[in-house]
């Protein structure tokens, strides 16, 4: 990921990121509150050191369920503390003691009923609490960098951890699409690696040429906060308006089958990025995937930071469901001996 353009220039900081999972904090929001009632049960999980699949097995197995019974809107990162919620099949006639259940890695904290199952990606947004150990850099270019980004957001790239360690993904996705066989759940993971490749790419592009959060001929819009994409169609006042107010986005292709949305200079400038991954072009057309679009720019939600002391900063703020931590922290500081990267939540 050091390799994607930035678009305000080098970081001003230098720091250590994860020195302890505590200054790692993600917490999960749905957006919405169990109703109470149903045969499925909500749990409120706060876990450290443990990775989600792991969790959703070890509540199968308080459960006596299967652990298909158990889900999840989204993956959080082993080397970090979050809270998130799984939600569990249990029939009406079981009323499970889950204060009973002991880890040392997990514990839950809420537990109420619901009449469906967390389906993935049914969450509002996640609140993350960062803190940086080893801070070396400019105080006030990083104030004016925080600033810069609560105001103008950033790139939209997809994390380094989409593409496996080393990024080995995009090898294994070649390998699939010359027809090695691979797991169902194996598939879904390196097609998801492949479509990342060629929007990072594309947005990439549009970063060097700094016009990744501007109107570009044949552009297509998203609107914030939510998947709904319009256009193209010519820029107008109000649409330049709504893009300054971050109403609306640029967006990128998500690649697949069938023609481009986009129009003009954007539909080159992604045939291009799509060209420079051929393979994986065709490997994702030949999967039967649609093309779909994504934001190009990403804005971190109630943005607010202090130091703790010389050398250690506190960052929080709410991102999006599908967009990375790191890619906000990547243009703020450079960092020394990173811990793993965060998961994503789609």
């Amino acid at each position: 990921m050091t390799a994607w353009p930035q678009a305000f220039g080098g970081p001003p900081l230098r720091a250590r990121l994860r020195a302890t999972p505590e200054d790692f904090f993600v917490d999960e929001d749905l957006g919405f509150a169990p109703d109470g009632a149903g045969e499925h049960v909500f749990l409120r999980v706060e876990k450290r050191g443990a990775n989600t699949e792991w969790v959703a097995r070890a509540l199968a197995r308080f459960a006596g369920v299967p652990v298909e019974a158990v889900s999840y809107a989204g993956l959080k990162d082993r080397h970090a503390v979050t809270r998130q919620t799984f939600s569990v099949a249990v029939p009406l006639k079981r009323e499970l003691d889950w204060s009973a259940l002991a880890d040392a890695e997990f514990r839950v904290i809420q537990a109420q009923r619901h009449g469906r199952k967390l389906r993935r990606g049914a969450l509002d947004r996640n609140r993350f609490r960062i803190v940086l150990r080893e801070v070396a850099g400019d105080r006030e270019a990083a104030a004016a960098r925080l600033a810069a980004i609560a105001g103008h957001g950033v790139p939209n790239y997809f994390g380094e951890q989409r593409f496996g360690r080393g990024g080995d993904n995009l090898a294994r996705a070649q390998a699939m699409f010359d027809g090695r066989r691979v797991a169902r759940h194996e598939r879904s993971l390196l097609l998801s690696a492949a479509r990342s490749q060629i929007f990072n790419a594309a947005l990439a592009t549009r970063v060097a040429r700094q016009d990744w959060n501007r109107a570009l001929a044949g552009e297509v819009w998203m609107l914030a906060g939510s998947h709904s994409i319009f256009g193209p169609e010519a820029m107008t006042d109000t649409l330049q308006a709504r893009l300054e107010q971050g109403d609306i986005h640029p967006t990128g292709p998500l690649w697949g089958e069938g023609v481009l949305r986009s129009a003009a200079e954007v539909a080159e400038l992604e045939q291009g990025a799509a060209a420079a991954w051929a393979d994986l072009a065709r490997g994702l057309e030949k999967a039967g995937l649609a093309q779909e679009r994504r934001s190009l720019r990403l804005m971190p939600q109630e943005l607010r930071w202090r130091w703790l002391d010389d050398a250690a900063l506190c960052v929080e703020f709410a991102l999006p469901a599908g967009s990375y931590a790191t890619t906000v922290l990547r243009e703020l500081a450079v960092f020394d001996a990173a811990g793993p990267a965060d998961s994503v939540q789609e």
